[in-house]
């Protein structure tokens, strides 16, 4: 079975797998635009959040306090492995429906966090290495949707950094980054 999340994390995963797996082990230690992280950082907290939303969607609380080194042999197929895991926890209908236990948001809210994470963090390994990024129209569609409901109150909370204007120009992916605090033109 299949849910809205599933569908999206589903279409949005591979595209960061890809990304993962073609980062170099010389790569660890670049900037990324997420200016507290390096890419070795970086790549450490998206893996506690492919790993944690799992969690989530179970409807059981997380301790994102917990830090585990999961750059360990075999991290690049680790992380696939756990990204599939993350689909699958969000396929079962019961990950979608109430309210969080341990966040106080509808489930489906917390869902959308996920991919959003999933998405931007995606983005900014691959923006920090060099590497082709480009996640689907409906992965985007959803992005924007979550950042009206939720926008403000994470950037209250620390999750995104102030808001980046973008131009008129720019594509619905820039626009979503800058939403998320992210420069589109970011360069290391």
């Amino acid at each position: 079975m299949a849910t809205k999340t599933s569908d999206l994390l589903a279409v949005a995963g591979p595209r960061t797998v890809a990304v993962v797996r073609a980062i170099a082990d010389d790569q660890l230690d670049l900037p990324t635009p997420c200016p507290d992280y390096t890419v070795r950082q970086l790549l450490g907290h998206l893996y506690d959040v492919v790993v944690n939303f799992q969690t989530l969607a179970a409807r059981r609380e997380v301790d994102w306090s917990a830090k585990t080194d999961r750059l360990t042999p075999g991290w690049r197929d680790g992380f696939a492995a756990e990204v599939d895991r993350l689909v699958e926890a969000w396929a079962d209908p019961v990950a979608e429906e109430g309210v969080s236990p341990g966040m106080g948001l509808p489930q489906s809210t917390v869902g959308l966090m996920g991919l959003i994470d999933l998405t931007v963090h995606g983005w900014d390994l691959a923006r920090a290495t060099g590497l082709p990024y480009r996640p689907a129209v409906e992965v985007v569609a959803a992005g924007h949707r979550f950042m009206d409901e939720m926008g403000p109150m994470g950037r209250q909370m620390g999750a995104f950094g102030p808001e980046v204007a973008t131009g008129p120009g720019c594509t619905e992916l820039d626009r979503l980054l800058g939403r998320a605090g992210r420069d589109p033109d970011w360069r290391a």
